[in-house]
């Protein structure tokens, strides 16, 4: 041990004493000569300790709520590869019913000495939801960086796609269509995207019966749910907050032996994959992945440098793409 400090020292110009408090993840060493020192390490051919071999893997952790949402997975796609692309590894994070918390991954993330964290769609979209791990994370300025919507005053840069304009494309095309009795199948009351999208539909239709609004899990089956109680109160098109919710509510129609789109029309939201495929063909909002997912990397990596990065939300404009699950409203 004394012949290795003695070395690392030697060749990169500093004390021993400094050379220990780097391996024993003191304090009281810039982050430059701590850098030196761990490279020194490498190469002279000594394995670093086990507290940073993160550091040394630049490891940044991916979390995610699911990937039965086929969105969450592209977003792991172009996310994963952007980040290698600057020789970063990826270490996925995903949740499960009754399985890791949110929270348990950051504190195994910490452990791993992680050089940063994105996370796209987590409980900090959820005002009632607990946030201290987010608060762990600021207080040892971990970079971090959240995909989509967020919670006020996390202090964390974001990357959203604008909820209220997607809401108003999804709105003035089933109005074009002749529909006036428009519902909305939304998450839960405290999900920040959804509450953007709810005051946007306010704005735009003037007034908005409560029961022209229902909401839902994010799953086909919470969608079918939501949207029975919505084509129950008479609308004849839904706008959803998801392409499985929108699912969900095509699924609804039909077991009420009603046709989409003749009957009933339906928009999701994300264009995730294979939503050209279903049957219909769903009509939807697509969200920008590829330059959202981007444009995260691009934050996290500038925080790791050392940049400064204000906490301010990147909005990123949504587009329509019309298929099959959209019709003329019907006359009768």
């Amino acid at each position: 041990m004394t012949r290795r400090l003695a070395e690392v020292a030697k060749k990169v110009g500093v004390s021993e004493a400094t050379v220990s408090r780097v391996l024993n993840g003191k304090p009281g060493v810039s982050q430059a000569t701590r850098q030196a020192v761990l490279s020194a390490l490498d190469v002279l051919g000594y394995e670093r300790p086990t507290q940073l071999r993160g550091e040394r893997a630049r490891l940044v952790g991916l979390v995610l709520p699911e990937l039965q949402n086929p969105i969450f997975p592209a977003f792991a796609e172009v996310i994963g590869g952007a980040l290698a692309q600057r020789g970063l590894t990826p270490v996925l994070c995903t949740q499960t019913k009754g399985g890791v918390s949110e929270a348990d991954y950051v504190e195994l993330l910490l452990q791993q000495q992680v050089s940063g964290v994105v996370f796209a769609g987590g409980l900090y979209a959820q005002a009632d939801a607990e946030h201290g791990h987010y608060r762990l994370l600021a207080d040892r300025n971990i970079p971090v960086v959240l995909v989509n919507a967020a919670i006020e005053h996390l202090g964390f840069p974001s990357v959203s796609c604008d909820d209220a304009v997607a809401v108003e494309q999804a709105w003035r095309h089933l109005a074009s269509l002749g529909h006036q009795r428009i519902g909305l199948l939304l998450g839960p009351a405290d999900h920040v995207p959804s509450a953007r999208k709810l005051a946007a539909a306010r704005a735009i239709a003037g007034e908005l019966p409560d029961t022209y609004v229902a909401r839902a899990i994010f799953s086909i089956e919470g969608g079918h749910a939501a949207a029975s109680r919505l084509i129950d109160q008479g609308v004849t098109g839904i706008i959803c907050a998801s392409d499985p919710l929108a699912l969900g509510a095509v699924r609804a129609a039909r077991r009420k032996a009603l046709d989409v789109p003749s009957r009933i029309s339906v928009v999701g939201y994300d264009d995730s994959a294979f939503m050209n495929c279903t049957e219909p063909p769903l009509t939807t909002v697509r969200q920008p992945i590829e330059a959202m997912g981007r444009a995260a990397v691009e934050l996290l990596n500038a925080q790791i440098g050392g940049t400064a990065v204000p906490a301010e939300e990147l909005l990123f404009e949504p587009e329509l793409v019309v298929r099959g699950s959209t019709a003329q409203a019907p006359r009768d």
